[in-house]
C-alpha cells in the first residue's frame, strides 16, 4: 500500500534529452554558410538567362544603377554574426536561434538579388 501511495505522489522526472539524439545545429549552420556562395553564383547564373540582365551585359540596353549594396551587406553581415554565434553558443537554445537568424539573413540576401535584377 505504501508502494502504490508514494509512486502517485511522486512528482514527474524533468525531460530528459535521450542519449542517441544528437543536437545538429553547428553542423547544419556550417553546411549552410559553405553553400551560401554557392547559392549566390546560382543566382547569378539563373539572372544571367534572363532577358533583361543578358541585355545588359551584351549590350548595355535596361542596365540598373546595380544591386542595393547596403541591404545585401546587412544580410551577409548578420548571417555572418550568427554563424559565429551559432558555432560558439554553450546553450542549445541560443545555438537553434542563431541558425534561424543566420538562415533567415542568407535567404534574405539571395532574394535581394533575385528581386532586384529580376
Amino acid at each position: 500500500m505504501n508502494a502504490t501511495a508514494s509512486a502517485a505522489t511522486a512528482p514527474d522526472p524533468a525531460p530528459v534529452r535521450v542519449a542517441g539524439e544528437k543536437d545538429r545545429s553547428r553542423f547544419w549552420s556550417g553546411l549552410s554558410a559553405a553553400l551560401f556562395p554557392g547559392a549566390v553564383v546560382a543566382a547569378v547564373v539563373l539572372l544571367l538567362s534572363s532577358v533583361r540582365v543578358s541585355g545588359c551585359v551584351t549590350y548595355g540596353v535596361q542596365c540598373t544603377r546595380g544591386l542595393p549594396g547596403w541591404l545585401f551587406l546587412w544580410s551577409v553581415g548578420v548571417g555572418f554574426v550568427a554563424l559565429v554565434v551559432a558555432l560558439a553558443a554553450p546553450a542549445l537554445r541560443v545555438r537553434r536561434a542563431a541558425l534561424s537568424v543566420q538562415l533567415l539573413a542568407e535567404c534574405t540576401a539571395l532574394l535581394v538579388i533575385l528581386s532586384y535584377y529580376a
